[in-house]
């Protein structure tokens, strides 16, 4: 069974994937910007992360979920909502995780 951390982690995944994707009825950009590098490492859908002095900006759904999605690797598939789904749970994300 996964941990709650886990869980919410996994959820944030999702979440983030169905806003860049826009199978949510939400603007992109209200939330995320997209990274303008020509060569990244891993998948092609990197985040830019503001600078944040804020405490609670920090803790936000759009700045707590970028580290973990522009840390996914290259064999996670974006293809469909379902495949991205199954691809993250063989995904370790201990280095993200505070309790193990």
């Amino acid at each position: 069974m996964q941990s709650l951390e886990l869980r919410r982690l996994l959820t944030d995944l999702v979440w983030c994937y169905k806003v860049v994707f826009c199978l949510v009825d939400i603007n992109v950009d209200d939330f995320f910007s997209f990274g303008n590098l020509v060569v990244t490492r891993g998948h092609q859908y990197k985040l830019y992360k503001k600078r944040t002095v804020s405490h609670v900006r920090a803790t936000s759904f759009s700045e707590r979920v970028i580290n973990v999605w522009n840390s996914l690797p290259k064999d996670v598939d974006f293809g469909l909502l379902s495949r991205f789904k199954h691809s993250i749970l063989r995904v370790d994300f201990s280095s993200f995780m505070k309790c193990f």
